[in-house]
């Protein structure tokens, strides 16, 4: 799965800490997500983008064989 969280965050006036506690999660577990290293539960996705003012389909896209896992 492709993410724009940075973009979105940046566009926001997030830093990854602040998002972070506004989603309460870890600033590394935001990182992760930007860096791709990790995908975020639906439930964390909706609450992301609910702080970012936008859609999930905004932030988070599947790539090509990723609705075969």
């Amino acid at each position: 799965m492709r993410n724009n969280l940075k973009v979105w965050r940046a566009k926001r006036g997030y830093t990854q800490d602040g998002l972070a506690k506004a989603v309460n999660v870890s600033r590394q577990s935001i990182n992760a997500i930007e860096a791709g290293r990790y995908e975020p539960s639906t439930a964390l996705a909706l609450k992301i983008a609910q702080i970012l003012k936008t859609t999930v389909e905004e932030i988070f896209t599947l790539e090509d064989g990723d609705w075969k896992k």
